[in-house]
């Protein structure tokens, strides 16, 4: 699947079908915090990354990689490498700053409906 970069809202029956084209239940997915957009379809988070970075100049503290779940509770799993980012405090896979949470959390409710 090819990656797409995500500025205005899909329904979830678009993101059903991508996760049906790759890992049946869950789509990978990069948010740019500052320009609030994102990236889908790829099979790495760090392929969406570069994605958002060569195609729309995003800058790399400001990407952050999400798992999206079709089915279950949990809609957003804030878990990926890329979020790996000692220089801005960040020493895990997990998104340690609830506040960068809260606003991938407002972009990804945003752009998914």
């Amino acid at each position: 699947m090819e990656i797409q970069i995500i500025k205005e809202p899909i329904n979830r029956s678009t993101l059903e079908n991508i996760a049906i084209d790759q890992f049946i239940d869950l789509v990978k997915a990069v948010v740019d915090v500052e320009q609030e957009i994102m990236a889908i379809g790829g099979e790495f988070h760090s392929d969406e990354e570069v994605e958002l970075i060569s195609k729309e100049g995003s800058l790399r503290e400001n990407t952050w990689g999400i798992n999206l779940y079709i089915k279950g509770d949990e809609f957003i799993e804030y878990d990926s490498m890329i979020n790996l980012k000692p220089s801005i405090n960040n020493n895990s896979r997990n998104i340690e700053d609830n506040t960068i949470k809260k606003k991938i959390s407002e972009i990804t409710n945003r752009l998914i409906q």
